[in-house]
C-alpha cells in the first residue's frame, strides 16, 4: 500500500468515526427526548393540556393561550432540552446542527398529531418566531422534504 493510499484510508476512517459519534449522539437524544414531560413539574401540565392541544392549529391564539396557562412547566421543559431555541440566551444561534435536527424531528412529529398539521407551515411560523435566516429555513425545509421521503413508521395518531 502506498503512503498516499494509507492516508486516504485514514481520512475515510476519521470521517466515519466523526459520523459514528454524531449517530451515537442522535441515538441518545432519541432515547432521552422529552423525558422531563413524564416527571414533575411537567407531567401534570402536559397531562392537562395534551388532548386540548391536538384540536388546535399550531401557532394560533388558542394554541398560545393553552401553553401560557402552563408557562412554568413549559419554561422548565425548555430549560431541560437544547433542541428548543428557548433553551439558549441567544436562541437558535447557539444551537448545533444536531440540536436543529432534533428540533425539526420534534416539529415534524408534532405536526402529525394535528388534523391540520403542516411541517412547512411550522417552519414558516418558527422562522418568524425565532428569527431564522432564510438559509436556515431553507435547510429545515429541505430536510423536512427528505424526512417525508423516508416514510418513517409512526403511530402519531395515537400520540
Amino acid at each position: 500500500m502506498t503512503p498516499q493510499r494509507y492516508k486516504t484510508l485514514r481520512h475515510m476512517e476519521t470521517v466515519r468515526n466523526y459520523l459514528n459519534a454524531v449517530i451515537c449522539e442522535l441515538l441518545l437524544r432519541g432515547e432521552q427526548h422529552d423525558q422531563s414531560k413524564l416527571e414533575p413539574p411537567e407531567v401534570e401540565a402536559y397531562d392537562r393540556i395534551t388532548d386540548g392541544l391536538l384540536g388546535l392549529t399550531y401557532g394560533s391564539e388558542a394554541y398560545r393561550a393553552v401553553l401560557k396557562a402552563v408557562a412554568p412547566a413549559i419554561s422548565h421543559h425548555y430549560a431541560c432540552y437544547r433542541h428548543h431555541p428557548e433553551h439558549f440566551q441567544d436562541g437558535y444561534r447557539e444551537m448545533t446542527l444536531v440540536d436543529l435536527l432534533e428540533m425539526l424531528c420534534d416539529w415534524k412529529a408534532a405536526t402529525l398529531r394535528h388534523a391540520d398539521g403542516d411541517i412547512y407551515r411550522s417552519i414558516e411560523i418558527n422562522q418568524q418566531r425565532f428569527g431564522f435566516c432564510g438559509e436556515i429555513a431553507r435547510m429545515l425545509h429541505n430536510t423536512a422534504t427528505w424526512l417525508d421521503e423516508l416514510h418513517v413508521y409512526h403511530k402519531a395518531e395515537e400520540s
